[in-house]
């Protein structure tokens, strides 16, 4: 499979970035955005955006989906799992089955 090739982007803020992708989340501003306290602390910002746009905010929110679903949602890859199961499972909570 081929990359898809990095075009240059500018945001509404005027930083400019690459991206290969079809998100126009500025990496910039979104660093901005990573929050200080909570599971969501440990994910990377792709994670973090695809759980947001989900509704999910907590654990026992999170806990309601199967990891499939989770999977499924553009942003998850499976390197995050491990520490979504961690988290989960330090609450006592799991996914769904």
């Amino acid at each position: 499979m081929v990359a898809a090739p990095k075009t240059l982007r500018i945001c509404e803020k005027g930083h400019r970035y690459y991206k290969s992708s079809e998100c126009n989340t500025c990496p910039k501003c979104e660093s901005g955005n990573a929050p200080e306290t909570g599971f969501m602390t440990t994910l990377a910002a792709p994670v973090r955006r695809a759980l947001e746009t989900e509704g999910i905010s907590t654990l026992s929110e999170l806990s309601a989906y199967s990891e499939k679903e989770i999977l499924k949602l553009h942003g998850v890859g499976p390197s995050c799992m491990p520490i979504l199961r961690e988290a989960l499972r330090e609450e006592g909570l799991s996914f769904k089955s």
